[in-house]
């Protein structure tokens, strides 16, 4: 073997013996970069909300289109088609304005009520008020005729209180204000008050002898009951000591 085979040999075996290597460090190379990886996920999903995106520009340019079709397919209100949307705005404008009046027209009127209302308590009385005026005069007027009339003139003083009394009395009827009469009447706690009992045999049991202040009533409601007193049965006397110690 001369010198240019030995090598050739030399180079081959060479050859043959790199491939191997090669190879090996194509299996050994390190894997790819995650980052690189992680990048793409971002841009997909970039990429995916971008679509959506889109879509709905798209969608919401439809739905404008649509809109701008159907207002170029609708025809210009005629002459009398304008009459009459200017005669119905002319109504709805009359008709709004009447609905300001008529809550301004409330709103005052609830005011002027609450007002009214408390008026009416405050000056709940001031008709029996006015009327008890003259009998405040009469007492006044009573007082004076004692002063200067002499002392033997006393009935004429009683028949002046005596009107008196009747004239307000007449006041409180008016009013609804009544009298409890529970003379020689049963006893009737809805109306009566019992101050004491007494035996007497004038009077049923259970009725009243005599009152001693008067009741009074507003129509059907008590205002003050009557106080009475009620009778009861007396008892019956003890027998004589000797006919009790006698034999029988």
């Amino acid at each position: 073997m001369n010198k240019n085979e030995s090598e050739h040999q030399e180079a081959s075996t060479l050859q043959g013996e790199a491939a191997p290597v090669s190879s090996s460090e194509e299996d050994t190379s390190l894997p790819s970069d995650p980052l690189k990886s992680t990048d793409s996920d971002t841009a997909e999903s970039v990429e995916v909300v971008a679509s959506e995106d889109s879509t709905k520009n798209t969608d919401s340019s439809s739905e404008e289109s649509k809109q701008e079709e159907i207002e170029m397919d609708l025809e210009p209100p005629t002459p009398e088609e304008l009459i009459t949307i200017r005669k119905e705005a002319a109504k709805a404008q009359e008709n709004w304005e009447k609905y300001l009046r008529v809550s301004a027209d409330f709103e005052n009127f609830k005011k002027r009520s609450a007002k009214d209302r408390m008026e009416a308590i405050k000056y709940a009385n001031e008709a029996l008020l006015e009327l008890l005026i003259p009998v405040a005069d009469n007492f006044e007027m009573a007082l004076q005729a004692v002063d200067s009339a002499p002392e033997n003139n006393a009935e004429s003083l009683k028949i002046g209180v005596e009107m008196i009394r009747k004239q307000l009395k007449t006041v409180m009827e008016d009013y609804g204000l009544m009298e409890i009469n529970a003379s020689n009447q049963e006893f009737d706690p809805t109306w009566h008050e019992a101050v004491s009992q007494e035996e007497t045999d004038q009077v049923e049991e259970g009725h009243i002898v005599r009152q001693t202040r008067k009741g009074y009533k507003l129509r059907d409601r008590l205002i003050r009951a009557a106080n009475v007193v009620v009778a009861k049965k007396p008892e019956p006397e003890n027998k004589n000591p000797e006919e009790q110690n006698s034999p029988k």
